[in-house]
């Protein structure tokens, strides 16, 4: 393909991105297609010449399009966001058109200096100690599984990574049933095992019991078995729950263990004064992680990872062959010794679009609107016939259930798990489902970029239709 035949396809191309961009609410939220639906469409082969432009295009809408679920659609309120604001995406180009590879401050200087820069910003809108040091990684799982290293480096001296395991002595890792399950994979990607996790009892409002955390430290310690790592959430993925940061920290320091805080959805809104109260006693933390590629329209993959220490981070990470060396050495910063990745994407470029284009004012002003969309969707929930809302709202998180009078447990359970599947299925709107104290009910987040009330409305309008005729 010349830059003249480029040219002509990619304005093909960013048409159709701004006609999907205006049309998603067309499309069924959750794809259609059966299982193997999308395969059976595909070649066994590849093609031995080269296909044109134009027929590879029309089989991206024709098998590509009805296998996508689209997390785009306003009514998408599912899962947490994914978003892709059109400055994210104006980015995008331009970081697939220079196709760095941002491993060290040599291999592109301004990819490493506007992550520096994107980080300092990033903490001053959340209000973060300033003498922290940030990160992008992929993803929130990424930073998590380098806390657990980090921690278990801390807690043996670094001996692990020189001597590995088989020396270490038992070590235990704390959070509770809440927590996002990267923590249960980094342990046993670490190589330290599943039986090392303890879950906190939670209290009434699914948050981490501080005085049950304590005791189950003490009682660790008593056994010979070093309390490692303790990590809280803030804004937990099945109700949005919060743990209190400041109590944590306390324990925390108290028994030498490192803290982790996991905001990965919920961070972003901390940039709204009104909600950083959730964040207070983060200051105690060793590590903290958020997500823009979830609520702030940044585009998958881009997560802010902040540490206390940055040299606990390298020193648990830093492997240093002769063709990785450069003469600016510690001048610089190279991010290659802060993550799993050797190779890093430009993210940084992403969050510059976004930040600059957006404005704060224009990212808190999102966050509040969806905030205040999902108190009236519950206030209508807590007076609808036939519903109970269980949960929330947690920021725009909220969690119900179909319960029609005359209905025991089980029965209302049954219908629940009915009344998702038919939502799902129609394709109108995408809930996910969750269990509350043993029960399962439907998770409702309101975090789409393009999603404005009447998306809302016409979504619970919807459930309710669907219920009846159950």
């Amino acid at each position: 393909m010349n830059s003249s035949d480029f040219r002509k396809n990619a304005h093909e191309i960013i048409d159709w991105i701004a006609d999907y961009m205006d049309n998603a609410r067309d499309y069924p939220v959750r794809s259609q297609v059966k299982p193997g639906e999308v395969r059976a469409q595909l070649p066994e082969a590849p093609p031995t010449a080269a296909e044109g432009f134009e027929k590879v295009m029309t089989d991206f809408k024709d098998i590509i399009m009805p296998g996508v679920t689209h997390w785009q659609h306003p009514r998408f309120f599912a899962y947490f966001p994914a978003n892709v604001a059109p400055a994210s995406q104006l980015a995008e180009m331009l970081i697939s058109a220079l196709g760095i590879n941002a491993m060290l401050w040599e291999t592109s200087p301004a990819a490493t200096e506007l992550e520096e820069a994107m980080m300092d910003w990033l903490k001053g809108m959340l209000d973060l100690p300033r003498a922290w040091s940030g990160v992008i990684q992929d993803t929130a799982s990424s930073a998590t599984f380098c806390a657990v290293l980090a921690a278990r480096e801390r807690a043996t001296d670094w001996q692990v990574n020189e001597t590995g395991l088989q020396n270490a002595p038992a070590m235990a890792f704390y959070t509770s049933a809440e927590a996002h399950s990267s923590l249960e994979k980094a342990i046993k990607m670490a190589g330290l095992g599943k039986a090392s996790i303890r879950l906190v009892p939670t209290d009434s409002n699914h948050a981490i019991q501080p005085t049950a955390l304590a005791a189950m430290m003490e009682e660790d310690r008593k056994a010979g078995i070093i309390p490692a790592m303790v990590m809280a959430t803030v804004g937990s993925t099945s109700v949005g729950a919060a743990d209190p940061l400041k109590a944590i920290g306390v324990i925390a320091r108290a028994n030498k263990a490192y803290f982790h805080v996991d905001a990965a959805w919920a961070g972003s809104a901390m940039i709204c004064p009104e909600f950083r109260y959730l964040l207070d006693g983060v200051e105690s933390a060793d590590s903290f992680v958020f997500n823009p590629h979830k609520w702030m329209g940044v585009q998958f993959d881009c997560t802010a990872h902040f540490v206390r220490d940055r040299d606990t981070l390298v020193r648990t990470l830093t492997i240093l062959p002769v063709y990785l060396e450069t003469r600016e050495g510690d001048q610089v910063t190279d991010y290659r010794d802060w993550g799993v990745q050797l190779g890093r994407r430009m993210r940084a470029l992403k969050l510059w679009f976004v930040i600059r284009l957006q404005g704060v004012e224009g990212l808190q002003a999102m966050f509040r609107n969806h905030v205040a969309w999902a108190t009236d969707l519950a206030r209508t929930i807590r007076v609808a016939d036939n519903f109970e809302l269980v949960t929330g709202p947690n920021l725009s998180l909220l969690s119900f259930r179909y319960c029609p009078p005359g209905k025991d447990e089980e029965e209302i359970d049954a219908l629940t798990e009915q009344l998702l599947t038919a939502v799902n299925d129609d394709g109108f709107t995408y809930l996910t489902r969750t269990k509350v104290d043993g029960r399962p009910v439907i998770r409702f987040q309101i975090g789409q970029v393009q999603t404005v009330w009447e998306d809302v409305e016409a979504a619970w309008n919807r459930v309710m239709e669907l219920a009846q005729e159950l």
